[in-house]
């Protein structure tokens, strides 16, 4: 009996805020609602391997970058900690920073902070991130780890809270500007 092959799928959203990685959730709206209906039957009535899932996930409160893909072993590349892949992100801080305290955000981002302890999470080093400050209250921040609410418990460390978070890259992806919330279109696999 021949094995059929399995059209791979590769998808990049432009994530709003207020919805979740997960198939399923009783308490919010799930970022697979967002897919076309031709889509969603690949997400719950595929096959185990098949099946067409996010890399990785943006908490309900991030918007942006997000990928799908029935692809387990183009995922796997992209999530592990291991392979560093980069992750940039646009974060909006409560309280202003100005100089010279951005440089030393700067220089503590970069050699690393212990990031407090939180929900599933415990407190742990940091292994760095790039940051780049674009106004007193607005950032960039480049992560390789993907630790559990990194960029958030990161600002925490340094005395700040993000008040919103919004991925621009992932690797070799970038999220166009004119990708409106909520849309989704077709990606290279690159990986």
């Amino acid at each position: 009996m021949e094995k059929t092959s399995v059209k791979k799928i590769y998808l990049m959203m432009n994530k709003p805020c207020g919805y979740v990685c997960s198939s399923v959730s009783d308490s919010h709206k799930t970022v697979y609602e967002l897919l076309p209906v031709e889509l969603q039957s690949l997400v719950k009535d595929a096959k185990r391997g098949e099946r067409l899932h996010t890399v990785g996930r943006l908490d309900c409160n991030t918007s942006g970058l997000l990928l799908f893909t029935n692809d387990g072993s183009f995922s796997n590349t992209l999530t592990r900690p291991q392979n560093h892949i980069p992750k940039t992100y646009e974060a909006t801080l409560t309280t202003p920073v100005e100089e010279p305290v951005q440089s030393e955000y700067t220089r503590m981002a970069t050699l690393g902070v212990t990031l407090p302890a939180e929900k599933k999470a415990p407190e742990q080093k940091s292994g760095g991130a790039q940051l780049e400050f674009l106004s007193p209250t607005r950032c960039r921040i480049t992560v390789t780890e993907g630790k559990f609410h990194e960029v958030r418990r990161l600002f925490r460390a340094l005395g700040n809270e993000v008040q919103a978070l919004h991925r621009l890259s992932l690797g070799k992806y970038t999220l166009p500007p004119d990708l409106k919330e909520g849309q989704l279109i077709p990606v290279p696999a690159l990986y």
